[in-house]
Formats: structure tokens, C-alpha cells, sequence
């Protein structure tokens, strides 16, 4: 049965939660009411995580896929932990890179995840950076299409499988650092359909199917329904993971034709089992950034990043880790904490 809670944040509350200390690690055996999301383990530094910017190669398609890792670092030391960590991909919006949203690459990597954020050649920083500020929209818009898509989705098992050889490479940085048996998949608008396709919605429009198998949870930021009179359910109809989905009220962009309807439309099309979703009061499209972006009308609200943080790392502590306070957390009043008094969580 589908729960829809609304919930006024209480300051109590939310002071209470950062002062509890648990390691994630020990969560577990933990009730739900000891566990935090937002906390750092004693193990895992709160210094930046220790970021390796690396060059995928997929020959195949002679596509070089620039991709940054953000590995876990033990406190006042070099070396990283040593054992191997649940793997989280990032697939960026149209026109970013590799380098952000960093606020997700810090904070996820510091519980204990190996953040892997790409970069997709045609599709990136490139495509504005040199334009004249007349001509970047046009560009923009230009590089918003289907082969882009398709570019984007293969960059993805690409990655999945150099990673895997790094992980099994003696002397390599990645070699015994990754569980490839644990990995989720996130982005952020063109980000969001790139994860959505590798996660079981189909894209007839594109020709094939594009879902991963190594992929077992997915975190969905600025989400959008098919374009033109496709049945959403339809689309959706192969979604069989657990899916986060997480948008705003105000949540449109300027390139795409997504609007906050078409963004608010997936979850119902979704079949119930392991499906959330999280509409932030007022947030518009940069509410998952680390900047503004064009169109933008209001400044980013602090408490926003909170709730995006505390409300993922949750998932994947339940979807990657099997954690059981984690999932009670998730299910339960743990999202309550975090959210504003007008924003809407719903699972099912």
C-alpha cells in the first residue's frame, strides 16, 4: 500500500540526530532510532575524500570516457581503507563534468562508497566552454539528442567493465578497492534518463535496451517521462530495482521539455516494491548541484542538500548494504528529520 507522508521538520529532532556518534559500520545491530545518515564513521576522515581522476577507453567505439573516483581515506593517513566498498555511479547533467555535484562525491565516498562520476564526451563541458555567450543555449541544445543518449548509456557498461579489470590489476589504484556485487547508479537530469535507461526503463526511440544487470539501485535527481503521447507505465514497465526518485516544486529546466509534471509523473508508473520518492518544497532544477544555472529565480536552500544526502545515503546503506536500521530508517519516521514542512515524501 502506497504511504505519502508530509512532515514539518523539527528542530528537535534534527539536533538530536547530529549528535549521535554511531559508525555506520555498526549500524546494523543498532535500532532505527540510532541510525544517522548524515554521520561520518571514525574510521572514514572527515578531510576530502581522496579523489583519482582516470581515463576509460572503450575501444569498441574508440570513446575515451574521463572519469573521477573518490575513494574513502582513513584518517591521518595516505594509504585507503583497505577492504572493498560498494561501488555508486554518477552520470552528470547536460553541459557538466566529472568534477561535481562534489557535495554528493564527499559525502557518499566518507560512508564508506567508492564514487565513480563520469564524464560524457559530446555532452559535457566542451560543449559550452568555448562558445561565445550568445551561442552556448543553442549548443546546449544541440547536444541534448538521441545519439547523445546513446553515447551516454554505453559509457556506462564501458566503465562497469574497466573498473572491474582496475579492481583485479595488481599495483593499480583500484585493484581489491571496489565490490562490484554492490553497485548503484545516480545522475542529475540528461544524468537522471542516462540512469534511468541503465535501470530498467526502456527507449524504444533510441532502438534497444540499455538496463545493466550489475546495477541494483538507482538514485534518480530531476527524473522525466517519455516525450511525446508514450504511455509512462509502458516505459516503466521493466523497472525492477529499487528507484529513488528526487525533484523539486519548482523543478524545470531549460532545455529538454521536462516540466514538473512530466517529472512527478514517473512514480506512478512505477511498480510498487523498493520505489520512493522525495519532491523538495520550492527547489528548482540546481537544487542538486553545487551551483546556480540559468533560469534559476531564488538562491539554494542549505536545507535542500541535507535532505538529498541524508534521504540517499539512507538507500543505499538499505538497497547496497542490506542494512537493516538503514531500511526501518527509510520506511519509518527517519525522513521526517530532514524534511520541511511543505515537502512531500511518498513510498511504496
Amino acid at each position: 500500500m502506497k504511504t505519502i507522508l508530509y512532515r514539518t521538520a523539527s528542530l528537535f529532532a534534527v539536533m538530536t540526530a547530529s549528535l549521535v556518534a554511531f559508525p555506520w559500520t555498526s549500524l546494523g545491530a543498532e535500532t532505527a532510532t540510532a541510525y544517522d545518515p548524515m554521520a561520518v564513521s571514525k574510521q572514514v576522515g572527515s578531510p576530502p575524500s581522496h579523489a583519482v581522476d582516470l581515463d576509460v577507453f572503450d575501444g569498441d567505439r574508440n570513446r575515451t570516457i574521463p572519469i573521477r573516483v573518490h575513494l574513502p581515506t582513513a584518517v591521518g593517513e595516505s594509504s585507503e581503507v583497505p577492504q572493498p566498498c560498494p561501488v555508486v555511479l554518477f552520470s552528470h547533467g547536460l553541459g557538466g563534468s566529472r568534477e561535481g555535484p562534489r557535495f554528493l562525491a564527499e559525502h557518499w565516498s566518507k560512508r564508506g562508497y567508492v564514487a565513480v562520476f563520469l564524464q560524457h564526451p559530446g555532452s559535457d563541458t566542451a560543449v559550452w566552454r568555448d562558445e561565445r555567450a550568445g551561442r552556448r543555449m543553442e549548443a546546449m541544445r544541440e547536444a541534448a539528442s538521441l545519439e547523445n543518449v546513446r553515447l551516454r548509456v554505453q559509457d556506462v557498461p564501458a566503465v562497469l567493465d574497466q573498473i572491474d579489470r582496475w579492481n583485479r590489476e595488481p599495483g593499480h589504484v583500484l585493484h581489491g578497492r571496489l565490490d562490484l556485487g554492490r553497485v548503484g547508479m545516480s545522475g542529475h537530469s540528461f544524468g537522471a534518463q542516462t540512469t534511468q535507461a541503465v535501470s530498467g526503463q526502456s527507449l524504444p526511440l533510441v532502438g534497444q535496451r540499455f538496463t545493466d544487470g550489475r546495477i541494483k539501485a538507482a538514485v534518480i535527481m530531476s527524473p522525466g517521462s517519455p516525450q511525446g503521447r508514450r504511455d509512462p507505465g509502458a516505459a516503466f514497465a521493466d523497472v525492477t530495482i529499487p528507484w529513488l526518485l528526487m525533484t523539486g516544486t519548482k523543478d524545470t529546466s531549460l532545455i529538454g521539455g521536462q516540466t514538473v509534471e512530466s517529472r512527478l509523473a514517473v512514480f506512478p508508473a512505477l511498480s510498487p516494491g523498493g520505489k520512493y520518492e522525495l519532491v523538495l518544497h520550492e527547489a528548482e532544477h540546481s537544487a542538486f548541484t553545487d551551483r546556480p544555472l540559468p533560469g534559476d529565480r531564488k538562491a539554494q536552500n542549505p536545507a535542500h542538500h541535507r535532505a538529498i544526502l541524508a534521504i540517499s545515503t539512507a538507500f543505499w546503506d538499505a538497497a547496497l548494504r542490506d542494512d537493516p536500521a538503514a531500511q526501518a530508517w527509510l520506511d519509518g519516521d527517519g525522513p521526517q528529520s530532514v524534511l520541511g514542512q511543505d515537502d512531500q515524501w511518498q513510498k511504496k
